[in-house]
């Protein structure tokens, strides 16, 4: 249980219940995303034989967005929108530089 206070006090959030729907929407998310890989790549013609760089920048311009919108699609759904749209604004944010103590 010390690691559920943990991660309650780090999302800054109150009830178990919370920490569960929090975690069951980080896995219906990526259990998504793995199986729109496998659609995605068949479905612009992606091989095994093709260079490991051409599917990562693949996977970056494609899945990584597509991650971040059934996180907050799932998350609504399971009524924690705030939470996920407050991660969705870190996660991107950290891709977008800014300008630091102007």
């Amino acid at each position: 249980m010390q690691i559920v206070e943990k991660l309650k006090s780090r999302w800054g959030i109150q009830s178990n219940w919370q920490v569960l729907i929090i975690m069951a929407v980080f896995s219906f998310a990526g259990m998504t995303v793995v199986f729109a890989r496998k659609w995605a790549f068949n479905f612009l013609g992606v091989v095994e034989s093709d260079p490991f760089w051409f599917k990562a920048v693949l996977w970056i311009l494609l899945i990584f967005p597509l991650y971040n919108i059934l996180l907050l699609a799932y998350g609504t759904l399971l009524g924690q929108f705030d939470f996920f749209w407050a991660f969705f604004k870190r996660s991107i944010g950290r891709f977008i530089p800014t300008k630091s103590g102007s």
